[in-house]
């Protein structure tokens, strides 16, 4: 073992000396996405830029000044927790539905840049931005140029739905403003409108679509569960987007609009609210995972009894939907469906991700596996499952440190996020 640690720093030091400087992060504890389990013993990540150049059994040191060491010994380490459900644009408030009117897109923007600090500082080093009003797309932009702080981000731009359907943008208008915005805005209403919706998100800069296979909770619309497009116009939809190298994300709460997008050929369902047994085969025939973003439904079912927080139209659909998702999610996960780690973050407050593991794990799910559905799961659905999701060398360097393991009985031990860093830059440090 001693003459293969020391052929190993000789590799090491001769492929260190090309760099300037490189980081050394000492750890006593770390987290194996791929077996879930923990590693523990004496490890050295070496970070070189962005990437993992590699990860050591034992302690190393480097021979240069310029390179420095981070001490995470006394922490657990992980690879950056990746949230398959967000949406970075907006944050829930009793105001939210009258802002649309009042804010303009410059505000909405400016109003975001909090939201996606606090959740890379919450341990969320990649997001998948599933849909907002406009704005999300210069986010994820300015995020990869350095202008704002943030997760690593892909999106799917502006939500594809029907006429009056879930994301429809003139839900709740008034008649001077509701009109047939049309596939550039989202709304589809045939195989020809899916087709061009799809290549409109292309032009526009999107990295999947998002559909809203059923209605929802919180559009000002009456049905929050029928289904609402054919399934002729979401295979026109999901064969577009293969086309682009995207896959097809389906908001649903009814069991025939889940039903129909996986027929369809969509990858991932987004909630799951209604989801029978049956469904949950054909999901596992078809390797389709859930995200089902539990706490989301918690909390629209607590803020809906608060007088005022949503127009009277939500509130029923509110106080139906939400206390259902954690049930269907305990005999989904019973079941093996896949599932993703996903919480839909903004309509509750960014940077409480983290209450999604409390959740799942209360509902069935071991802590480990937990930790795996938000690490190693949404890194294969996004097709990068060879940059991210892991520590291990060639890997992207985003890593992030807990004060200490989380367990069944101590959930809370996820918001004890004492070290972020992606991309090779640290972000925070405690």
């Amino acid at each position: 073992m001693k003459v293969l640690f020391k052929i190993q720093l000789i590799l090491l030091f001769s492929t260190l000396s090309l760099s300037a400087q490189n980081t050394y992060l000492h750890c006593s504890k770390i987290f194996d996405s791929v077996s879930a389990e923990y590693k523990t013993g004496e490890f050295t990540i070496v970070v070189q830029d962005n990437k993992i150049l590699e990860v050591f059994d034992g302690i190393v040191t480097p021979r240069d000044e310029e390179s420095k060491i981070i001490d995470l010994k006394a922490k657990v380490v992980y690879p950056g927790f990746i949230d398959m459900h967000v949406h970075l644009d907006h944050e829930t408030s009793p105001t939210r539905y009258l802002d649309k009117y009042q804010d303009n897109k410059s505000d909405q923007a400016l109003k975001s840049v909090k939201f996606c600090e606090r959740t890379l500082k919450a341990g969320f080093t990649t997001v998948r931005d599933v849909g907002g009003n406009g704005v999300n797309i210069a986010l994820k932009n300015a995020i990869d140029r350095g202008d704002i702080i943030g997760p690593r981000v892909y999106t799917s731009g502006k939500i594809l739905s029907s006429t009056g359907g879930h994301g429809d943008p003139t839900n709740g208008s008034n008649a001077d403003y509701v009109g047939d915005p049309g596939p550039k805005y989202g709304v589809v209403n045939s195989v020809a409108d899916a087709r061009k919706a799809v290549r409109q998100r292309y032009k526009n800069g999107a990295d999947l679509v998002k559909i809203t296979a059923t209605g929802g909770v919180l559009s000002q619309a009456k049905n929050s569960s029928n289904p609402q497009f054919s399934v002729e116009e979401i295979k026109a939809i999901t064969e577009t987007a293969a086309d682009y190298g995207f896959h097809v994300a389906a908001h649903a709460h009814g069991d025939l609009g889940m039903q129909r997008a996986i027929l369809g050929g969509v990858k991932t369902i987004e909630h799951g609210t209604k989801m029978s047994d049956q469904t949950m085969e054909m999901m596992k025939a078809q390797d389709v995972f859930l995200v089902p973003t539990i706490i989301a439904g918690k909390y629209v079912s607590e803020m809906a009894k608060v007088e005022g927080f949503y127009p009277e139209v939500i509130r029923p659909k509110a106080l139906e939907i939400g206390p259902e998702i954690q049930n269907m999610f305990a005999r989904a996960y019973k079941k093996n469906v896949p599932i993703a780690f996903g919480t839909d973050a903004g309509v509750f407050s960014h940077g409480e991700n983290w209450k999604e593991f409390g959740y799942m794990i209360e509902a069935g799910m071991p802590v480990n596996k937990a930790i795996q559905a938000a690490t190693l799961i949404p890194a294969k659905i996004l097709n990068k499952e060879n940059e991210i999701g892991q520590l291990k060398k060639g890997f992207m360097a985003d890593i992030i440190a807990l004060d200490e393991e989380p367990n069944k009985t101590n959930t809370n031990a996820f918001n004890k996020v004492t070290f972020v860093m992606k991309d090779g830059i640290v972000y925070k440090r405690k």
